[in-house]
């Protein structure tokens, strides 16, 4: 939803890129900073508390979001929202990881599957609100009516609990985990899996973050017409994220990836070059197919490396994440002083670094060795 309102949200507070590379960006570094303590503390048996508490603060800072007037409370209600989502929804993720390790590529798509459902209402509620003259503001506070409503549902729940099971004697500390963090910060396949999700961003959330204000600054569309072509990005993306739960019964996913990339990578171009929006609109819809699975079988191959250190596993994305939010900044940066077309060619390097990085291929529903 906040995607597509970018256009919306910059002209109701006179917004600049840079103010708005820095809204992007920030939360990211503060989130980076807070969020490891929070999965490595997810490792002990004060996991589900720290769900509950984040969903009450994710509640609140939708509701601060929409009910803020000036840029500096937006920033505010966007730096409480990152980390709070970590607690809610990130460590709700771990648990489910932790539900079936032999499945975890698939579950991950079924997870992201369900997030794209959200991706795509977002947009189509933004073009309903607007279409009534409701406004951004209000989908925030419906948004944070629903998140009250997730917590309740949440409590009642008996499966959010760290990998040793609450209350048992032998629980990992909160010592202990920052040391295998540290630990396993030392090891190759982490560092792999942790670079590739950074750089598969780019094409992903990255390229979400900027994307309607692209086609309306460069491409010379309406507001209206960004908010369409977003719904087609995401549209088509909700279906690739179905097709792919499907596909991994049958596919290795490391070929898939590849294969994706290289898709990716003519595409995006494609999309760069062309002038026609309805053209634009078309090779944005299958840029939004071809990226389905990126994020699930990176992070799912994140999870395999780490057994039993699912909150460690959300802890040390987060740390790296800072780096994600250091290219954010920079992109806000550069698009301030060079342009907004000329930056988006910086997103290319998300498919040329899964073609150039992925490993060789392994036998089909092979698990990383940790």
């Amino acid at each position: 939803m906040r995607e597509a309102a970018w256009p919306l949200i910059r002209a109701d507070l006179d917004l600049s890129y840079a103010q708005v590379g820095v809204l992007l960006g920030a939360p990211r570094v503060v989130s980076g900073l807070i969020e490891p303590l929070l999965g490595i503390l997810g490792d002990t048996r004060r996991r589900r508390a720290l769900i509950l508490g984040g969903g009450i603060t994710f509640a609140l800072s939708l509701a601060v979001t929409g009910l803020g007037r000036t840029y500096g409370a937006l920033l505010f209600s966007f730096i409480l929202f990152h980390p709070a989502s970590g607690a809610f929804v990130s460590l709700s993720q771990a648990s489910l990881m932790d539900s079936a390790p032999e499945d975890r590529e698939r579950n991950m798509a079924r997870w992201t599957f369900a997030g794209s459902l959200g991706v795509v209402a977002g947009p189509i509620a933004l073009g309903l609100a607007t279409a009534v003259s409701l406004g951004w503001r209000s989908l925030y506070l419906v948004a944070a009516s629903l998140a009250v409503l997730l917590v309740v549902a949440a409590r009642a729940s008996d499966s959010l609990r760290g990998p040793s099971g609450e209350g048992q004697n032998g629980a990992p500390t909160a010592y202990s985990g920052l040391a295998g963090a540290v630990r396993v910060l030392k090891r190759g396949e982490v560092l792999r899996w942790l670079a590739l999700l950074q750089f598969s961003d780019l094409m992903l959330d990255v390229l979400l973050g900027f994307l309607a204000l692209y086609l309306v600054d460069v491409g010379h569309v309406s507001s209206a017409q960004a908010a369409v072509a977003v719904a087609a990005w995401s549209g088509a993306g909700l279906v690739g994220d179905y097709l792919i739960i499907h596909l991994l019964r049958i596919v290795d996913s490391l070929t898939y990836l590849r294969i994706s990339a290289a898709a990716e990578l003519v595409l995006f171009a494609g999309f760069l070059l062309v002038p026609s929006f309805v053209l634009r609109g078309v090779v944005l819809a299958l840029l939004g197919l071809m990226n389905a699975g990126w994020y699930s079988i990176l992070k799912a191959r994140l999870y395999g490396a780490m057994p039993g250190q699912s909150g460690t596993a959300m802890a040390v994305s987060n740390l790296a994440g800072l780096v994600g939010a250091a290219v954010t900044l920079g992109l806000g940066w550069v698009a301030q002083r060079a342009g907004l077309g000329a930056t988006m060619w910086v997103l290319t390097a998300g498919p040329l670094a899964l073609l150039v990085g992925l490993p060789a291929g392994e036998r089909r529903g092979a698990q990383p060795t940790p």
